[in-house]
C-alpha cells in the first residue's frame, strides 16, 4: 500500500514527537532534566517564602508549562543535582579505570619489547664476544 507523501510527511512527524517525548521522559527522570515529557523546557523555580513552608526558598527543577495535574515535571533541586553528582562521578570512575587499563596494556607492550631487546643484546654480545 502506497502512502499519500502528506499522510507519510504528518506520520513521521507523529513518530519523531513520540520518540522526542520517549526522549523527555527518560531525561527528567533522573538527573538535571532538560525537557519536560511534554517537550516544555524546564525552568529553575525557588518557593518564594510563605507561611505554612518549612522551608522558604526552596528550589526546583520545574516544566515552564507546570501544572499540577501530574502531567508535567517538577523535582526538587537538591535531588536531581545529586542524581547528576553520582552520575558524573560513576563516569569519571569508569574514565578512570579505562584509562588504568590502557596504561597497563601499554607497560606490558613496553615490558615485552624490553626483553626482547634484552634477547637481543645477548645474542649479540654472544656473536661480538665468543
Amino acid at each position: 500500500m502506497v502512502m499519500d507523501p502528506s499522510e507519510e510527511r504528518k506520520h513521521s512527524k507523529r513518530q519523531k514527537d513520540y520518540i522526542n517525548m520517549l526522549s523527555y521522559t527518560c531525561d527528567s527522570e533522573y538527573g538535571i532534566p532538560r525537557r519536560c515529557s511534554c517537550g516544555g523546557r524546564i525552568i529553575d523555580e525557588i518557593r518564594v517564602k510563605q507561611e505554612y513552608d518549612t522551608l522558604p526558598g526552596k528550589r526546583f527543577f520545574t516544566c515552564a508549562n507546570y501544572e499540577a495535574d501530574g502531567f508535567h515535571y517538577r523535582q526538587p533541586w537538591v535531588i536531581g543535582v545529586q542524581e547528576q553528582i553520582e552520575s558524573l562521578t560513576k563516569r569519571l570512575e569508569e574514565a578512570e579505570e579505562a584509562q588504568a587499563k590502557g596504561f597497563t596494556r601499554q607497560v606490558d607492550r613496553l615490558t615485552a619489547e624490553v626483553y626482547n631487546l634484552t634477547v637481543q643484546v645477548a645474542d649479540l654480545e654472544k656473536l661480538c664476544f665468543e
